[in-house]
């Protein structure tokens, strides 16, 4: 029995460490943009992609299924950056939002229509801790580290849209490049995740830290211990409990940032440290 857990808890703790490092790099960019919504854009159109394969009889979850999913994401993240209402009539965010409304209705349409449709759904919020394997971590590992490789390289590029938009040649084309490496870590983790916690995992632990720092090496390492401890509590309620693992997940997360709030509430910035130190 204990072997077993070791088994479960060792694939389980190695795709959580892997998945929040770049996860909470790109949770910054979105934060400090406040394109708060396009994470849940893209995550909901790789839901929806993944239903249009179930739809043309490919599994869902399995590797067929990424397809789909890619090109659905491709699509949103187009639209992501191309539409950028100019002046105040229109922010950018109600329109990020009502692509999500529309994501989410499409994938509810086609999951009327397909047998068991309400099952994909559901599955497609809440993910499931049965299809995490070594195979998946190892996959899921070698595309994170090319992305994060790709970062590296244009780090600058990328902090500049967060910090001096105005400096940046072809925002579009760098928004869009952001908008498609966020849709490819996406497409990887819902199928596994679900939508909601996919959501938390990019956005938690990058809120979190963002209220207490904006170095950006800095957010990333305490982003990281903090959404992994907090995953870590989730998972242990979902595994013991028999909890759903994406609410759970979530639950967790969401509990650290309340708390997070607390102290930033109890401890205003020039009271901390730690907040101090410039970019």
């Amino acid at each position: 029995m204990t072997s077993e857990i070791v088994r479960f808890f060792s694939v389980q703790v190695a795709l959580i460490a892997v998945v929040l490092v770049l996860h909470t790099y790109i949770g910054l960019h979105i934060i400090r943009r406040t394109l708060i919504f396009s994470d849940l854009v893209l995550d909901q159109l790789a839901a929806f992609g993944a239903m249009v394969g179930v739809a043309l009889g490919v599994e869902y979850g399995t590797a067929g299924s990424y397809l789909p999913a890619l090109f659905a994401v491709l699509f949103g993240a187009l639209l992501l950056a191309w539409i950028k209402p100019k002046g105040q009539a229109i922010p950018r965010e109600a329109v990020i939002g009502i692509m999500y409304a529309m994501a989410l209705v499409a994938s509810l349409l086609l999951g009327d229509k397909l047998r068991g449709g309400g099952t994909y759904v559901t599955k497609t919020l809440a993910g499931s801790m049965l299809w995490i394997t070594w195979p998946l971590v190892t996959v899921t590992t070698v595309v994170y580290i090319l992305i994060l490789i790709f970062h590296f390289k244009f780090h600058r590029k990328f902090i500049d849209l967060a910090e001096r938009p105005e400096t940046v040649n072809n925002e579009k084309f760098w928004d869009f490049l952001l908008f498609v490496t966020q849709g490819i870590i996406t497409v990887l983790i819902v199928p596994i995740a679900g939508v909601l916690l996919a959501y938390a995992f990019l956005m938690i632990p990058a809120a979190i830290v963002a209220m207490f720092t904006k170095k950006w090496l800095l957010a990333v390492v305490f982003g990281w211990t903090i959404g992994f401890l907090a995953c870590l509590i989730g998972l242990c309620c979902s595994y013991f409990l028999n909890f759903p693992y994406g609410p759970s997940l979530v639950l967790s997360l969401g509990l650290f940032f309340i708390l997070a709030t607390i102290i930033r509430c109890l401890f205003p910035s020039n009271k901390m440290g730690f907040v101090k130190g410039g970019e």
